[in-house]
């Protein structure tokens, strides 16, 4: 069995980007899903541990309303996606979170469910937000159906036929969630409920099998409904077809402040990505099995740039971007790998010469497809005990924490709030759903109640507070007279041993996008098919592409 090269540190300082070159809005809007991407280590986990699934309830009728459960047994534990199907009239779906009814409801229940655990649920999930689930629940979720191409599909199978392929690549999913909440929402388990567990400590491990669960049911529904309809003419999904469809999502503004709220958490995704191609650079030779793969890795990446659509005119250029990038990637390995020491740290030397960020961020990417031994165990390492980071060190000194301040924070100084366009908007939570949103400071009312997700004006404000203070006194001190900048300077002790923990970049600008936040959350998920319908929310698709749990048992088997 092949087993990680572990670098220590010095050995991977000259092969490391520096943490103001990664944690740009620019750079991580240009994210790509990866191998260490959370659904990613899912997969891999059920199959090397011989998962079994099965469907032990399938209660669905002809209009495709009922019940249905997917169990994912592990070898410690077993997993049930328990889900609702809907009878929703056309005018009531919706994709947006005010929406109150939908096609499909679902909950990842904690172990098999009895039949009082359905009815409770029953009547529960599908009112979503109006109803309560319990700490046996791990995960909460809705969908709605892609209704051209699930009526498209529907209709072809029940004639014996496949869908038209160009139809399902012009959308790529069946159904797509409006939402997926886990983490104590609504009554669900706590994350310290599963963090102990292996198979759900890395980060969103629940909600991947949720989702994944999810569009086995997706297929599952449109081949009974065409049964249904068709009678002994209709067909199954051939595989080719049923494996390019994935999960869609719609995701709004409330996915954006994430990564601000959680900076531990966000620090142990970049620097395992980070760590991960270190590793691959420092390598002294290019292995031939790698390479091949690096080269099977391209071409999928250019069937999906192909595939890969939006009407977004920033996403239409950055596509334009990667297509062009992924071709000169494609010319220059023709010639590569040359005689020489490091050929990958070469090969990622000359990508930011080259490539824009688009392309850049594709090629981290397709270098790391290859090195599953080489990386693999850093998925490890992505979560994080935010409550441990979050404590404040009242002995550090002000002159420590000045210290600090200028080499993390000085992105942060350099920023001029007093240029409107600079103090452009603010962060709020809507009073009617409890979600943020983005005001405009300059024409609407409500900044008295702005969130503290400016990070980089918070900490020019502690910045100015500590110049009126004694250099050796303690931190704690100054907090006693001025405990408005606790939350601050938590971030500045925070960010001196964590440094991929703060987007180096102002937030509440007239030019931020938070599309950009979105796009890197949803890379480290996997999502691909990035699509933008403004700059506040975005579709995806999630395993599109990838195995179903059958696929899996197949391959266990062989």
């Amino acid at each position: 069995m092949n087993r990680p090269i572990l670098y220590t540190a010095p050995d991977l300082v000259p092969f490391r980007r520096d943490p103001g070159q990664v944690m740009t809005l620019a750079r991580m809007g240009a994210a790509h899903p990866m191998r260490l991407s959370f659904l990613r280590q899912m997969l891999r986990r059920v199959q090397a541990e011989g998962w079994r699934f099965d469907r032990p309830v399938w209660d669905i009728d002809v209009r495709g309303v009922g019940r249905a459960v997917y169990r994912a047994i592990g070898p410690v534990r077993t997993y049930s996606l328990v889900a609702f199907g809907h009878d929703l009239p056309d005018e009531m779906r919706s994709d947006r979170v005010i929406a109150t009814a939908w096609d499909a409801t679902f909950a990842l229940f904690d172990g098999e469910p009895s039949t009082a655990d359905l009815d409770r649920l029953a009547a529960n999930v599908p009112l979503q937000e109006a109803g309560r689930i319990s700490p046996r629940e791990l995960s909460l979720s809705r969908a709605n159906r892609s209704v051209r191409l699930f009526a498209h599909v529907i209709d072809r199978l029940a004639q014996g036929l496949q869908p038209d392929p160009a139809e399902v690549a012009a959308v790529g999913y069946l159904m797509r969630t409006t939402a997926v909440y886990g983490a104590g929402k609504f009554g669900a388990a706590d994350r310290a409920v599963i963090a102990g567990r292996d198979e759900l400590s890395a980060p969103f491990q629940a909600e991947m099998l949720s989702v994944w669960l999810t569009r086995q049911f997706t297929v599952d529904l449109v081949e009974h409904l065409a049964a249904a309809q068709g009678g002994a003419r209709a067909v199954r999904l051939d595989r080719a077809t049923r494996r390019s469809l994935g999960v869609g999502n719609s995701t709004g503004l409330g996915m954006a402040p994430f990564l601000v709220r959680h900076p531990a958490l966000l620090n142990n995704w970049i620097q395992a990505r980070e760590d991960a191609l270190a590793r691959v650079r420092a390598q002294s030779a290019a292995d031939p099995a790698a390479v091949r793969g690096l080269h099977e890795a391209l071409s999928d990446a250019r069937r999906n740039a192909a595939l890969w659509h939006s009407d977004h005119p920033i996403q239409t250029g950055k596509l334009a971007d990667l297509r062009a990038d992924l071709d000169r990637i494609a010319e220059h390995l023709a010639n590569w790998p040359q005689p020489g020491p490091h050929p990958w740290d070469v090969l990622w030397r000359w990508g930011e010469a080259k490539l824009t960020l688009e392309g850049q961020e594709a090629l981290l990417a397709l270098m790391l497809e290859p090195h599953g031994a080489l990386i693999d165990d850093l998925g490890a390492s992505m979560s994080a005990e935010e409550t441990m980071a979050a404590r404040i060190d009242g002995a550090m000194s002000v002159d420590r924490l000045r210290a600090i301040i200028r080499d993390r924070f000085q992105w942060a100084l350099e920023i001029d709030f007093a240029n409107p366009a600079n103090d452009a908007r603010f962060w709020y939570v809507s009073e009617e759903k409890l979600e943020p949103r983005l005001g405009e400071r300059h024409a609407e009312p409500g900044a008295e109640r702005e969130q503290p997700l400016c990070i980089a004006r918070l900490v020019q404000d502690l910045h100015r507070a500590l110049d009126a203070v004694a250099g050796n006194s303690p931190v704690a001190a100054f907090l006693m007279d001025q405990p408005q900048h606790r939350h601050a300077l938590r971030r500045v002790q925070l960010a001196e041993d964590h440094p991929f923990a703060e987007v180096r970049d102002n937030l509440i600008g007239a030019t931020m996008l938070p599309i950009d936040l979105m796009r890197c959350k949803l890379a480290f998920f996997g999502a691909s098919r990035f699509d933008p319908r403004s700059d506040k929310w975005v579709r995806i698709s999630l395993f599109q592409d990838l195995p179903y749990p059958d696929e899996l048992a197949e391959r266990a088997a062989q």
